[in-house]
């Protein structure tokens, strides 16, 4: 079985056993069980039913393993001839997700 869900604007496909990073929520903490209803697409061994713009009383039920953070990013800026340069680096949290259930 699969899924695609909308969480808070992106749209990720999950399937039972998957561990997934969303992006971070500070509601959320290691071992709650979340629920996502905003499902999009469902598909069972062929048989699939797409939703406008989500399918009702479908849903996705998961628990939090985690927060991690993403591979660091360097950020460089610099001016020609100005003599300008600033090199900062980003990190973007993430909220670890293991998927448990597709309720279609």
């Amino acid at each position: 079985m699969y899924a695609v869900v909308s969480d808070r604007g992106r749209q990720t496909g999950l399937r039972v056993g998957d561990v997934v990073d969303f992006d971070r929520n500070e509601g959320w903490s290691a071992g709650d069980q979340v629920i996502f209803d905003q499902v999009l697409l469902v598909s069972n061994e062929g048989d699939v039913r797409v939703g406008r713009p989500a399918l009702e009383g479908v849903s996705v039920s998961g628990e939090v393993v985690g927060h991690v953070k993403g591979k660091k990013l360097t950020v460089f800026r610099f001016k020609r001839r100005k003599n300008v340069r600033v090199k900062t680096g980003h990190r973007q949290g993430y909220t670890r997700v293991r998927i448990t259930a597709i309720d279609a």
